[in-house]
């Protein structure tokens, strides 16, 4: 398409063909569903990045190194209101409000070179969304075909989009004309099926759109939407990682004993698993090629996309360096992982790990969950900021809890998920884990970070059926079941109070902890059963 006169009747079909139901109309050059050697050439010439020394593709995304959550809204339309979960997460945005920046995102994009991608959300083919991405960016169509499912080439010929993206990330919104907060802005409307991005490079947005529309989506369908990585063993049996950002939830997924189904993204229904993407978005900084060799791999090499990774002039990779943003990450298609099923779908969960990296360094690095504590669990959420890896932060680890391990995705209200979650465990019979991937001996800054190795070890024990069979004991604090003894791990390390020099701290730190979720309990506490209550962390009477 970029060779042919732009005046020409052919030039003219493609374009409109490939921008159909978006309300866009091509002025210049339409770049549609190019793989990843053109869209790295063109990315290239816009200069829109630079190659790493082993070929990934460079990109720094300015002021936005993260999600803009402030920024994000909901339209608020008569058939979806009712079933919205309003609040900070999904804030309401008037029809006409939305219809004003569609139109002049629709106008500003008429004057650009434009790049567009047909891609699938959802590997199960009775649950896939059809979404068609148009972006100014070359690098940022590149992230959307490695991050989704790519349909066959004789799909594209009839390829009808479910959403559409209209991604500009440097069309900016004026507040006194769109009546928003600023310049950025990330609008859903369910009715339109419509997804608006402006004024943020941050290729995160795209992805997470997307899993905002499945959220929304599957629950009508009897699917349950995770936030979660998958795998699967030799003999079929899947295993369910929940955890936010930090936790582990993409190194420990991608285990060389077993095939990887997914990094990030899932749907759990009557027939088991699916992936919902086609690639990875891992979080890299302090990446091991040691302790992490398969995502080490994946991201240096070509078609991967990094983002705010710094390297030198020659493009070799620091790490280490969290100069721009400790959220540096990295984006490749799923087969760039040796040991991986491209089918993106296994079979009913055997077990569920929910992982934490808890700075406080008080919760044992394994303990196994009734399905009253599932779902306590679930609900809550939990995991620990370090400091210093956020601004504003203090020295103190701080306490962060998201529903269902997805608060900002979360369209519907969290009862909704968590009354799937529920169901879903009591009808399967899946063992519930909870793992704290955090510290262990003191809280950070005074402990030590739970040795990867031994996370490992534990996981493979518990997916091997061997944990369940070792004897627990109660922990006084938290009521969660430990292991007494595993070979090849420490006691000390399985119970963290043993592993504290000073008891009466560990004591203290605990009982803050234990505020901390009592306190996040009571906005959920009016939603869940008998039996949840019963099971609640809360400080003692």
């Amino acid at each position: 398409m970029t060779h042919a006169p732009a005046n020409s009747t052919a030039w003219k079909k493609q374009a409109a063909k490939a921008l159909a139901g978006t309300g866009v109309y091509a002025s210049r050059p339409v770049h549609a569903n190019q793989a990843a050697p053109a869209l790295v050439a063109e990315a290239l010439r816009r200069d829109e990045g630079r190659l790493s020394v082993d070929g990934a593709f460079m990109v720094q995304t300015g002021v936005h190194t993260g999600r803009s959550v402030q920024d994000k809204f909901v339209v608020d339309e008569a058939s979806v209101h009712a079933d919205i979960w309003w609040g900070k997460v999904n804030q309401p945005m008037p029809a006409d409000r939305f219809n004003t920046i569609k139109h002049r995102m629709q106008a500003y994009l008429q004057g650009q070179e434009l790049f567009t991608q047909d891609l699938y959300a959802g590997a199960d083919p009775d649950h896939r969304v059809r979404v068609r991405l148009v972006t100014t960016q070359a690098w940022n169509a590149l992230f959307a075909r490695n991050m989704f499912l790519r349909p066959p080439e004789a799909d594209l010929a009839t390829f009808q989009p479910d959403y559409v993206i209209l991604h500009a990330p440097l069309f900016h919104t004026d507040p006194a004309i769109d009546g928003v907060r600023s310049s950025t802005t990330i609008a859903l409307s369910f009715e339109q099926k419509m997804i608006l991005i402006a004024g943020s490079e941050y290729a995160g947005e795209v992805k997470k759109s997307i899993f905002t529309v499945m959220n929304w989506v599957l629950p009508a369908k009897g699917v349950m939407p995770m936030h979660c990585s998958a795998n699967v063993g030799a003999d079929g049996d899947v295993a369910l990682f929940f955890g936010l950002s930090g936790t582990g939830k993409t190194t420990l997924s991608s285990d060389p004993d077993r095939r990887l189904i997914g990094d990030d993204e899932h749907g759990w229904g009557p027939d088991g698993t699916f992936n919902f993407e086609g690639g990875c978005y891992a979080k890299v900084i302090n990446l091991s090629q040691a302790a992490e060799p398969e995502i080490w791999a994946a991201s240096n090499r070509f078609g991967s996309v990094l983002e705010n990774v710094v390297g030198d002039r020659h493009g070799k990779l620091d790490l280490t360096d969290d100069s721009l943003t400790e959220n540096t990450r990295s984006c490749y298609p799923v087969e760039f992982i040796p040991n991986v099923d491209l089918s993106g779908r296994g079979g009913q969960p055997r077990n569920v790990f929910m992982l934490t990296c808890d700075a406080f360094g008080v919760l044992p690095p394994i303990s196994r969950l009734t399905p009253a504590q599932a779902m306590y669990h679930f609900l809550s959420g939990y995991t620990a900021q370090v400091a210093g890896t956020e601004k504003g932060m203090g020295r103190e680890p701080n306490a962060t809890f998201s529903t269902c391990f997805a608060h900002p995705f979360l369209p519907r209200r969290p009862e909704v998920y968590g009354r799937m979650f529920a169901d879903l465990i009591a009808r399967h019979g899946a063992t519930c884990w909870l793992v704290n991937t955090g510290w262990s001996g003191g809280p950070f800054g005074t402990g030590e970070r739970m040795s990867i190795q031994h996370t490992r070890a534990l996981l493979r024990a518990a997916l091997d059926g061997s944990l369940t069979s070792v004897a627990f004991h109660k922990d006084p604090f938290f009521g969660l079941a430990i292991p007494e003894h595993v070979p090849g791990i420490p006691d000390d390390v399985l119970d963290p109070r043993k592993s504290w020099a000073d008891k009466a701290a560990y004591d203290k730190m605990a009982k803050h902890l234990i505020a901390r979720f009592e306190q996040n309990f009571a906005g959920f506490e009016a939603g869940v059963g008998d039996d949840v209550k019963a099971v609640a962390i809360r400080a003692a009477a």
